[in-house]
């Protein structure tokens, strides 16, 4: 039998729930190496991560067997779990139902990743809810505006 051989680049996209701005610069790192854990104990590849307070960016090699919800769902689970445990906020903290994947080719993944390396910086002239819905709109993904994430909570 033969083996097989991939390529899948998935740049993931989720969002504190009501977008609540509360993932703090003080912890951020340890949040993302914690994700970095899971997604690494899950078998794949992790390329890049970042964010903002209110939502965080994942680019993934992803394996033909991997089921993406799956592996969202665990991500999620686990780093919601993690904050928790820490007591890292004073808040309540969730993450948002629901989350974006976008695929790229081998040949964008190096731009992919610095676009994620500078979401800072890309914020300063973008807020969420715009990227969000570019990244839906370039990708031909049909959507209810009143399905997005909660926008209007903030």
């Amino acid at each position: 039998m033969g083996d097989t051989y991939s390529k899948i680049y998935i740049q993931i996209v989720f969002a504190v729930k009501g977008r609540q701005s509360l993932i703090h610069p003080d912890w951020e790192e340890e949040l993302y190496k914690y994700i970095t854990g899971v997604i690494t104990n899950k078998g794949q590849k992790l390329l890049a991560i970042n964010g903002m307070p209110d939502h965080i960016h994942i680019l993934i090699g992803m394996k033909p067997s991997c089921c993406l919800s799956d592996l969202v769902r665990e991500i999620k689970k686990s780093s919601n779990n993690f904050i928790k445990e820490r007591r890292l906020t004073k808040h309540k903290f969730a993450w948002q139902g629901g989350f974006g994947a976008f695929s790229y080719s081998y040949k964008n993944v190096d731009t992919v990743i610095k676009y994620i390396k500078n979401q800072k910086e890309h914020h300063r002239k973008k807020t969420f809810k715009e990227e969000y819905t570019t990244f839906l709109e370039k990708y031909g993904i049909e959507y209810q505006p009143k399905y997005l994430f909660d926008f209007d909570l903030k």
